[in-house]
């Protein structure tokens, strides 16, 4: 009795180790394939959105990479008179702050509202240029969360129309459209979040970059006003 009682315990250790293993190899792709056809429109917009953000922050870091001895350079040429050689630094320099400088030299004569409206439409300019294509990741943030909740919808009907069909009250029978309802919902929540993220982190990177875009606009207008030497 001792023995049958010992090789039962093993079988159910046995039987518990198998299922647990099972349970362990379903991969993350298999997995995701749960959540049917859905999971399309799902993947499509993560592809978007991970394309979207390394684009513009390669593109916003690359805007942002001003020399701190910029404006210095600048304003001993200006305070000197020699505007050529100011107006070639800043041509040479590829990056807002130099453009919106170089836009103010072109001006140099002119009144000073003059100037400082010119500038603030070179600002305005690179400004978009910055936040082009940010708000797709703003769209992403809405919209995925809803494909989500689609999901749940389709997933609850699969369900229902499965216990009508067979009138099998099992785990098994409802399993379908539970994995329907959970992944698509868990899908569409986490790109969303992912989204609203990247779109945060940008705009907070395209909001430093603007700052130093006018602090260095205001700059140079102060520079106009001093005497030359």
């Amino acid at each position: 009795m001792i023995n049958l009682l010992q090789i039962d315990t093993m079988n159910k250790v046995a039987l518990a180790a198998q299922t647990q293993t099972s349970q362990n190899g379903v991969s993350l792709g298999e997995m995701l394939t749960m959540g049917g056809f859905l999971m399309l429109p799902l993947a499509l917009l993560f592809l978007i959105m991970v394309y979207v953000f390394f684009e513009r922050l390669i593109a916003i870091r690359k805007a942002s990479k001003i020399d701190d001895n910029f404006m210095n350079i600048i304003r001993d040429h200006i305070v000197s008179g020699n505007v050529t050689a100011a107006r070639s630094f800043a041509k040479n320099t590829n990056n807002p702050v130099a453009r919106i400088i170089d836009k103010g030299i072109q001006r140099i004569g002119k009144p000073i509202d003059n100037i400082e409206k010119s500038m603030e439409n070179v600002g305005k300019l690179e400004l978009y240029r910055m936040e082009r294509n940010l708000s797709i990741l703003s769209l992403i943030a809405g919209i995925a969360p809803m494909f989500g909740f689609l999901g749940t919808i389709v997933g609850m009907f699969k369900l229902f129309y499965n216990l009508a069909s067979t009138g099998d009250f099992t785990i098994q029978t409802m399993a379908n459209g539970i994995y329907t309802k959970m992944i698509t919902s868990a899908s569409g929540l986490i790109i969303g979040l992912l989204a609203y993220i990247a779109h945060s982190y940008l705009s907070t990177q395209v909001d430093k970059t603007a700052n130093r875009m006018e602090a260095s606009s205001s700059e140079f207008l102060d520079v106009l006003q001093e005497p030359t030497r």
